[in-house]
């Protein structure tokens, strides 16, 4: 019998891994869920804290800026953190902490946002976790799967987000029919301390241990050649070596620009549908109809990237984005809602994960730290701007015009893509089947 261990195909499109993988891909999956119900119980319940609060939509597009600027420092420091901590298992110590602050902050935003500035006040924290808890998630799905069906894992945890968009929008509708806005907030503590329990539970040395014996004895590539890394020192090293990776840098500026879009485009959603006549219970609902299509786009995208590369699928991305937000100009009942939303589910939550796992081809050993850099400075700096400026382009013009912009920042994306390099060839296909 020979000891080689079996060579897998590398184009092969039917992932395998270990039960502890998929085990963690369960997980990391429901806490991505929990991440989108974060951030899409602001924008459903807006109308109800701006009529509480006497807010225009300019100064309701600040209080989102304040949930970003939290985004901003959990993001950067989490994402260090998780790769000066350790790579791994050890990420998971990480992940639990940026979770208890969301834990926390949704429970304190139900007992005392009593008023506008306590309310305000309450949005650092729940940004400071949203932020954290993203990139750690993300490198950490990355590391309990074989590298060749890396962008399968990461697009499948993404649908968390799609998945969650629409539950939001239904348990919101809910929430409303029995109680008001502030109850909506214990979602959070509901859905985060039983999946916290679980990646405790999983996230240790031996069972990752396991993991890596099994990729080893199948003839899959590990995703690092070892179980976990500490930086020495200060740590400084995972920031060196993202700040100079030119793929880390370009996708900053491109997802920053689809988030730019997404934000612009989820803040104000309901408030469209409400003007457009709906109830607020409907319009909740309508507002997470693309998430029932989203988790579609995640692992089909996702797992064409490991195949087709990861340029290509971004490409075709950028323009799906573009045709589905100037449709969204024609939203004025239920059923172009759910037209144009479901068409929306598709591609809008499809080139993160694409992009994500790109981060991980280019820079594994700071991968943390790389994501950490991006959501921090795309997703938030995104959040801080993209809100404001949406409000003030709806106040001033319309919804109209507040699409074409939004359509057009989307399309900017084809020009940092043009300087990315792909990191999925046929030639690192070949190494990876030797």
């Amino acid at each position: 019998m020979s000891d080689t261990p079996p060579t897998p195909s590398a184009r092969s499109w039917v992932p395998r891994a270990h039960p502890l993988s998929w085990a963690t891909l369960a997980v990391t999956t429901g806490a991505i869920l929990m991440t989108a119900v974060d951030g899409g119980i602001l924008p459903a319940v807006l109308p109800a804290i701006q009529d509480e609060f006497g807010l225009t939509n300019e100064q309701a597009g600040l209080v989102n800026s304040v949930f970003f600027g939290g985004l901003i420092v959990g993001a950067l420091l989490f994402g260090w953190l998780s790769d000066r901590i350790g790579t791994g298992y050890r990420r998971t110590w990480t992940w639990n902490v940026a979770m208890i602050i969301g834990i926390l902050g949704g429970a304190l935003t139900f007992g005392f946002a009593g008023s506008f500035v306590a309310f305000l006040l309450l949005r650092i924290p729940m940004g400071i976790s949203r932020g954290g808890s993203e990139p750690v998630n993300v490198a950490l799905v990355s590391e309990w799967w074989p590298k060749e069906h890396r962008g399968f894992a990461v697009g499948v945890h993404h649908t968390g987000f799609p998945l969650g968009q629409f539950v939001t929008g239904a348990l919101i509708a809910a929430v409303l029919g029995v109680a008001g806005w502030r109850e909506a907030f214990l979602l959070i503590p509901l859905l985060g301390l039983p999946i916290i329990v679980l990646q405790a539970f999983i996230g240790t040395r031996r069972k990752q241990q396991l993991v890596y014996d099994w990729i080893d004895a199948h003839g899959y590539t590990r995703p690092l050649p070892e179980l976990s890394t500490r930086p020495k020192g200060l740590g400084l090293a995972p920031i060196k070596e993202a700040l100079t990776n030119p793929n880390v840098c370009w996708s900053v500026v491109l997802i920053f620009l689809f988030l730019w879009a997404e934000a612009g485009a989820v803040t104000f959603l309901t408030v469209q549908m409400t003007e457009a006549g709906m109830d607020l219970g409907l319009a909740a609902l309508l507002s997470g109809a693309s998430g029932l299509t989203g988790w579609i786009g995640q692992v089909v995208w996702g797992a064409w990237s490991d195949h087709a590369g990861r340029k290509f699928a971004i490409r075709f991305l950028v323009l799906g984005w573009a045709a589905t937000l100037l449709l969204m100009i024609f939203i004025t009942s239920p059923t172009s809602a759910w037209i144009v939303l479901l068409a929306w589910g598709l591609f809008r939550n499809a080139p993160f994960p694409v992009v994500y796992a790109l981060l991980i081809d280019s820079v594994p050993r700071a991968a943390g730290t790389a994501m950490g850099i991006m959501i921090g400075v795309a997703l938030g700096v995104s959040g801080v701007l993209a809100a404001w400026v949406s409000g003030r382009i709806i106040d001033a013009a319309g919804f109209t015009a507040h699409y074409v912009v939004l359509a057009a920042i989307c399309l900017l994306g084809l020009l940092p893509l043009a300087f990315i390099t792909e990191t999925v060839t046929k030639t690192a296909t070949v190494e990876v089947q030797k």
